[in-house]
């Protein structure tokens, strides 16, 4: 009989032990309730006990957790519509009240739509587009000197303008001021697109096709400008090249007549005679060819060593 009892107080002791023990991981922080009340709560990891059967354990995440909203069309201040994609970081940084509260994750995620879009709405709706795409290291264009700026009809001065940066910590502030109610604390809120409606994106995009054909065509039109130097600088090269190797032409061809000439002079001065019978010979030579004739008057000077030879 003693058998039977003492299995049933081990198997009572396992049961006791296995519902009143229970584990924490680094990850994670606990809420004890009873009879669903709250009555504390755990957040150092290791083994811990609660009352078995009376008390239970709800579970909730210490690290950082994302938030992802619905991209949400929005008018700017110069009227221009636009989506905007938004993301935040944050952490459950009382359990206790997040518990009390919201009590569940997705709870949560649904009171941070409301928080953030409602914040982001009213940053977006009171900026320019400008403002909101344009860098904290942004530098005006040289040319830009005067103190207000007309953007699609807003007239505003160049010091009230800002940056991406600095509207994001502003909706940072307002939207970390209505958490810690929930026992949530917003780390960090960001913009992770900005994109404009599809009706203006297309003229955007026109716009866009449209300056760049502007600037092809200009670029275009100083590659021509600079063929056009370039070729006639060539060409006037080439010009040039060729009037000096005609001019080197006919100074060598002017010395070699003119050494030519000074030759013949000096072969005439030397047999007056004989020069003038070679030269004839030669005349023949040229003048009398295969199957021509060659008609002259016995009296003619060109006959003269003709007759002379016989």
């Amino acid at each position: 009989m003693k058998t039977p009892i003492i299995l049933i107080v081990i198997v009572a002791l396992v049961l006791v032990g296995m519902d009143g023990l229970y584990v924490v991981n680094e990850a994670e922080q606990t809420i004890i309730t009873q009879f669903g009340k709250p009555v504390g709560g755990v957040a150092e990891p290791g083994l811990h006990f609660k009352i078995p059967f009376v008390q239970k354990v709800s579970r909730f995440e210490k690290r950082i957790l994302k938030w992802d909203g619905d991209p949400n069309q929005i008018p700017t201040k110069d009227k221009r519509f636009i989506w905007i994609d938004t993301t935040a970081r944050w952490r459950i940084a009382d359990p206790l009240l997040f518990y009390t509260t919201v009590a569940t994750e997705r709870a949560a995620m649904s009171r941070l739509d409301d928080i953030i879009d409602s914040v982001v709405r009213d940053a977006v709706s009171g900026r320019l587009l400008v403002e909101l795409v344009r860098g904290s290291d942004y530098q005006a264009p040289e040319n830009e000197e005067e103190e207000q700026l007309e953007i699609e009809g807003v007239v505003v001065k160049k010091e009230d303008l800002v940056g991406r940066e600095e509207i994001m910590t502003g909706i940072l502030e307002k939207a970390r001021a209505n958490t810690p109610d929930y026992g949530i604390e917003l780390l960090d809120v960001q913009i992770k697109r900005i994109n404009y409606v599809e009706q203006v994106r297309t003229r955007v995009y026109e716009r866009m096709i449209n300056e760049r054909k502007k600037v092809a065509a200009e670029y275009r039109s100083e590659g021509e400008g600079e063929k056009a130097d370039i070729l006639g600088q060539m060409e006037r090269e080439l010009k040039e090249i060729s009037s000096e190797a005609y001019r080197k032409v006919l100074e060598v061809r002017g010395g070699a007549d003119a050494e030519a000439a000074a030759i013949y002079a000096e072969a005439y001065n030397q047999d007056k005679e004989f020069y003038t019978f070679l030269r004839t010979l030669e005349s023949y030579k040229k003048s009398i060819q295969k199957n021509g004739r060659l008609v002259i008057s016995t009296d003619s000077d060109y006959y003269r060593y003709l007759k002379e030879a016989k």
